[in-house]
């Protein structure tokens, strides 16, 4: 009896002593798998697996943060290696945060909030990928008759869509439409004249952009951009070269052009990703959202795993009256309504990313990959 005491006690004793070893060891392996995706993008290899790491690193955050509690739970701090894990941990976090932080109130905004009550200066646009196989039309036209923008871009719209979306016409009069059953038909609805109008399949077949002249209210014409690259993904591109090359070939197609313009749509890309910022940096276009958000569009499914992948970029004749994510319309992507203000005189001190030498060379070499130059993309109003 006393023997089978002994033993079990014995195990015991094992047991509790083995279980810091089993957490030490689970800390460590984490960590270093939070320090292998973390430095995996720094890596400018465009295939998907390593492109991927760009979209989530809110959660890369979270998980370090997660991380430095365990570790500092941790009962021997005193050895070296505990220590080294910290330090690591909190590079990590560090890093990770560093790029997401534009997209929260901490940062200071890039677009000024407009001073201008003139409504007729006003541009107001939402953007909506509507998932093709979801055939909830009437979510999207409630929220559309709501908040009346003057300009509506759907994204994955096909015939069906189409058809749907043709009952706008008495108060959406102006159309470009593109219907396609690859996820990749695009329409465009609009209050305002539209001018010039384009459908141009810039790096890929079907994967069409759109390019108009827009005449506000007051007689100004904004250029409009509208794009959807294909995202890097094993059912898709096993490579991010295609949607790259077209985000540079559009900025590099208006960093030298005077005209208001505004550039949104799906990007399948975060607003966060080196390909994003170079955009950014070669267009010289603005983001609404620096200062204020991030204003998660996918997965409208998951709360836990959520990405800004629609976007809205556009000169510095605009400042921002609004910007917000609209409530579900059935599709995996929220929809944005973004209201503008023409106010050129307001915007000229706005400043945004600049860019320098690598970044030229390297839209260079991408834009030669896939052999496109700015000249393949529609200039309306030029």
């Amino acid at each position: 009896m006393n023997d089978t005491l002994q033993h079990k006690t014995r195990n015991h004793k094992q047991n509790a002593e083995s279980r810091p070893i089993q957490l030490f060891a689970a800390i460590f392996l984490i960590t270093i798998l939070l320090i292998a995706i973390t430095l995996l993008p720094l890596w400018r290899h465009p295939h998907w697996l390593i492109r991927g790491m760009d979209f989530p690193r809110l959660q890369f955050a979270v998980l370090a943060i997660i991380l430095l509690l365990g570790q500092f739970l941790f009962p021997d701090l005193g050895k070296t290696t505990s220590w080294a894990l910290i330090s690591l941990t909190l590079a990590c976090f560090v890093w990770q945060s560093w790029w997401i932080a534009p997209y929260t109130r901490l940062w200071p905004v890039e677009v000024q909030t407009t001073k201008d009550s003139n409504p007729d200066r006003l541009l107001s646009i939402m953007t909506a990928n509507v998932l093709t196989p979801n055939h909830n039309a009437q979510a999207l036209l409630n929220v559309v008759n709501e908040h009346h923008p003057d300009v509506l871009v759907t994204l994955e719209s096909d015939q069906w869509w189409q058809d749907q979306l043709d009952t706008l016409a008495s108060e959406m009069p102006y159309s470009i439409k593109c219907p396609l059953d690859n996820l990749y038909g695009m329409h465009v609805y609009s209050r305002l004249p539209l001018d010039e109008s384009e459908i141009n399949f810039l790096v890929e077949d079907d994967v069409p952009s759109m390019h108009s002249l827009l005449k506000l209210r007051t007689g100004d014409a904004v250029r409009m951009i509208f794009l959807h690259p294909a995202p890097p993904s094993p059912t898709e591109n096993p490579e991010s070269s295609e949607r790259d090359a077209e985000l540079v070939i559009v900025a590099r197609s208006i960093v030298d052009s005077d005209q208001p313009i505004v550039v949104t749509g799906d990007l399948n890309d975060v607003a966060w990703s080196p390909t994003t910022r170079l955009f950014r940096k070669l267009s010289g276009l603005i983001d609404p959202r620096v200062g204020r958000g991030m204003f998660n569009t996918f997965h409208a499914g998951y709360p836990f795993v959520r990405w800004p992948l629609d976007h809205i970029f556009h000169s510095r004749h605009f400042t921002l009256k609004s910007m917000k994510r609209l409530p579900p319309i059935g599709s995996d992507h929220f929809a944005i309504f973004t209201e503008l203000s023409y106010t050129p005189v307001q915007g000229a001190v706005q400043q945004g990313l600049e860019a320098d030498r690598s970044d030229r060379s390297w839209s260079t070499s991408i834009a030669e990959k896939q052999n496109v130059s700015e000249a393949d993309v529609p200039s309306p109003g030029e």
